[in-house]
């Protein structure tokens, strides 16, 4: 990896990349998509980095980056050259997830990781990135333990068993329940399929996403494009070819990476999570000298806002749980904080009208299903519906059931009711 100019992003939604970090109420904010496992000792450095260069403050978002706050236009260029040192980030351009367990899973059936490579390396010999929209993004899911299900994605490729083999399920424009299929590939067309269907987005220009081109036209452009590559012609409601039985009806499963996971060698993987998505990087520096003890090789960040030590031997996986719960993060599924979602908030945000990441531990303690806290009607921590969203505006906190930051509310109360205001609201859906 190679470090670039600084320069602030002028495109409109563009995502903070290590070469163009985002203007915010605390600095600026870079964003890295990890690309594999980073060794205990990078990301000790990279805690280091944050701490010198930036206000010293790590998030993990929801779709599995890290995030670094508090730079500035003189900090900004020597953070990128000491993360680019370290070789643990993709390159700025088209995002493209995997599991994040992908290539030392267990369970799965298909390397997501090597596949991710080579269309990474693919698009960065072509042009195509700067003819797509800013968000625009690739889901590759190898069929592992933690699956894909809930990231959205504008081109999704999912391995399936199929007649004795494997194949990529593709679908566009949604999430693993959401989006709509448009049938098998070989594996070995992976590349060729995703850049076929980026290149039916790239020929509409501008912020055009996958969804929108379903939304008015159907699939039958993004059909046709890999008219060529399909196992069958007909889509899966055909039953032509048959998934294995250990996928089907398992598009809408969703897994938390919290908790223990078995590895290819034998080893382990242990998920945990950041409260409300941030850490200070001397806590983190602490929780990765744990990991050290532990015997773990190295962190991988999960979708979620998780992190997840890399090959961790059985018998310490308890006691690495219970020191990272000593230092404050997520080590069970069920913890009440691990249901509210909420974005950096004012002052760190500029655009918010509320401290959301203040509020959330007063929320977690009343949340009793997925709570949104948004400072502001973008809704960025958080893009899907929730059962609660609750966003800042100039007039006080907005409440939205079942929904997301932008729908309607259904009442707009002040700040200090809030707690009261979330209490009656998980009452009543409980008796429902």
């Amino acid at each position: 990896m190679t470090a670039h100019a600084i320069a602030l992003p002028r495109r409109r939604g563009a995502c903070p990349g290590l070469s163009a970090p985002m203007p915010t109420g605390d600095g600026l904010l870079v964003r890295l998509m990890p690309t594999g496992t980073i060794s205990l000792a990078a990301f000790a450095q990279l805690c280091a980095a944050a701490r010198r260069y930036g206000n010293g403050i790590v998030e993990i978002t929801s779709r599995g980056n890290i995030q670094i706050r508090g730079l500035n236009e003189t900090s900004a260029a020597p953070f990128a050259a000491a993360v680019a040192a370290l070789d643990i980030a993709a390159e700025d351009g088209v995002p493209i997830y995997c599991n994040p367990l992908a290539g030392i899973d267990a369970e799965e059936i298909f390397d997501a990781q090597a596949l991710a490579a080579d269309l990474r390396r693919t698009l960065a010999r072509r042009s195509i990135a700067a003819k797509l929209g800013a968000k625009v993004s690739v889901a590759i899911d190898g069929g592992g333990a933690l699956n894909l299900n809930g990231l959205a994605a504008d081109v999704r490729l999912r391995a399936e068993p199929i007649n004795g083999g494997v194949a990529l399920r593709v679908g566009v424009g949604g999430d693993g329940a959401g989006g709509a299929d448009l049938g098998l590939v070989s594996t070995g067309d992976g590349v060729t399929a995703a850049l076929l269907l980026l290149d039916v987005l790239a020929k509409r220009g501008g912020d055009v996403r996958a969804r929108d081109i379903v939304a008015r036209e159907g699939i039958a452009n993004f059909r046709s494009a890999i008219a060529d590559l399909l196992l069958s012609a007909r889509p899966r409601e055909s039953r032509d070819p048959v998934p294995d039985s250990r996928l089907r009806g398992k598009e809408r499963e969703l897994v938390s990476p919290i908790g223990a996971y078995a590895l290819r060698n034998g080893s382990l993987a242990c998920g945990i999570g950041l409260a409300f998505g941030h850490s200070d990087a001397g806590v983190l520096e602490q929780f990765t000298d744990a990991a050290n003890d532990a015997g773990a090789s190295g962190f991988r960040a999960a979708p979620g806002r998780a992190l997840m030590a890399i090959g961790l031997p059985s018998q310490a996986a308890s006691a690495f749980a219970v020191a990272a719960n000593k230092l404050g993060f997520i080590t069970r599924a069920g913890d009440p904080r691990h249901h509210v979602i909420a974005c950096a908030g004012a002052p760190v945000c500029a655009s918010a009208h509320i401290a959301s990441r203040a509020l959330a531990p007063l929320i977690a303690g009343a949340a009793a299903c997925t709570v949104h806290v948004s400072g502001c009607v973008k809704g960025c921590a958080h893009a899907a519906a929730a059962a609660l969203t609750i966003v800042g505006t100039a007039d006080g906190c907005a409440l939205v059931a079942n929904g997301s930051a932008r729908d309607a509310p259904f009442a707009i109360i002040p700040t200090g009711e809030l707690a009261a205001a979330i209490a009656k609201f998980m009452h009543e859906a409980r008796h429902v």
